[in-house]
C-alpha cells in the first residue's frame, strides 16, 4: 500500500468552521496529479464522479446549461450516449463513462415513453446508482463512506416522511440492509437501533428546526466519522480521500447561505408532498423561531 508522507505532512490543518478556503477542491486535485499511484487515483476519481453526475442531470433536463468544470465527461459525450440509447443502438465505448450512466439514461428514456410521474427525484435516483457503484470499489474505507452517506440520506428522508405523513417506501433509495429495514419497519428506530450506532445522533439532528444548523450537524457527524476511520491510516490514501471530502464541506459552507438552504428544503418537501399544504408553513414557523 502506498504511503504519502510528504503530501500529508505538508497539508494545512483545516476545520469545518473555517471561514476561508485554504485549498479549493480543484486546487487539491491538481496537486494530487502526479503524486497518487494509478490505483489510488481511480479511488479519488470516484469522488469527482459527483460533478459528472451533476452535469449528467443538467444535460438530461437543461442541455443548454453550463457544465460544472470539475466534471470530466463532456456534453458531446453525454449526447452521443443518450442518442445511441434513444435509437436502440449500442452505446459508444468510453472509459470515462461509468456503467451506471447508461442505466440512468435507460431509466430516464423509459419514463419519457411511459409518461410516469416520479415520486423519487432524478437526482436521488442518480445518487442511488452512484452510491451502489462506489460501494463496489476495492477499498473498504471508501465503500463504507459511500454507504454512510446513503444511510444518512435515507434515514433523514424516512424521518421527514414520518413527520409529514408521506409513505417512506416511495422515497427510500438503494438496496442495502439499512434501506430495506427502513422501507419495511414501522419502529421508531426502523429496527436499526442495535446495528447503526449513529442513528440516535441523526434522530436528534432531525429535530433541529433550523435547517442550516441541521446541515452543519450532519457534516460534523460525517467529519467525526472521517477522523475516527482514518486515525490509524495517517499517511494512506484513506487520509488523502478524507482531506478531499473535508475540503468539499468547507467549500460548500463558505459559499452557502440561509436563502440557498431554505430553497433546497422547499424543493425537497415540494417534490415529496402530495396533499399536505401545511408542511412547508410549519417548517417556516419553526425555522424562524
Amino acid at each position: 500500500m502506498s504511503k504519502y508522507y510528504c503530501l500529508i505532512a505538508g497539508l494545512p490543518n483545516i476545520s469545518l468552521d473555517d471561514s476561508k478556503l485554504t485549498y479549493s477542491v480543484s486546487d487539491f486535485r491538481k496537486e494530487l496529479d502526479g503524486i497518487l499511484t494509478s490505483r489510488d487515483k481511480k479511488l479519488v476519481d470516484l469522488f469527482f464522479l459527483k460533478f459528472d453526475n451533476k452535469n449528467l442531470l443538467a444535460f438530461s433536463q437543461r442541455p443548454d446549461s453550463d457544465p460544472d468544470e470539475k466534471g470530466c465527461v463532456t456534453y458531446d459525450e453525454y449526447k452521443s450516449l443518450f442518442d445511441a440509447l434513444k435509437d436502440g443502438e449500442k452505446p459508444p465505448k468510453n472509459k470515462r463513462i461509468p456503467p451506471y450512466f447508461i442505466e440512468f439514461f435507460k431509466l430516464y428514456l423509459d419514463s419519457l415513453k411511459k409518461e410516469e410521474k416520479q415520486t423519487i427525484s432524478w437526482e436521488d435516483r442518480l445518487a442511488a446508482l452512484y452510491y451502489d457503484y462506489a460501494m463496489k470499489c476495492s477499498n473498504g474505507f471508501i465503500r463504507n463512506w459511500f454507504e454512510l452517506n446513503l444511510n444518512i440520506n435515507n434515514m433523514l428522508t424516512a424521518i421527514t416522511c414520518r413527520k409529514y405523513g408521506f409513505d417512506k417506501a416511495d422515497y427510500i433509495v438503494g438496496h442495502n440492509e439499512v434501506a430495506e429495514a427502513i422501507r419495511t419497519s414501522n419502529a421508531r428506530d426502523f429496527g436499526l437501533g442495535d446495528t447503526v450506532d449513529y442513528l440516535p445522533d441523526l434522530q436528534r439532528i432531525a429535530e433541529e428546526p433550523d435547517l442550516m444548523a441541521r446541515e452543519k450537524k450532519v457534516d460534523l457527524l460525517k467529519w467525526k466519522w472521517l477522523d475516527d476511520n482514518t486515525f490509524f491510516k495517517t499517511f494512506d490514501i484513506e487520509s488523502v480521500f478524507a482531506y478531499l471530502l473535508k475540503l468539499e464541506m468547507i467549500e460548500r459552507w463558505v459559499t452557502l447561505d440561509k436563502v440557498t438552504g431554505e430553497k433546497t428544503f422547499r424543493e425537497i418537501v415540494g417534490a415529496m408532498k402530495h396533499g399536505s399544504e401545511n408542511a412547508l408553513e410549519e417548517f417556516k414557523r419553526n425555522n424562524n423561531k
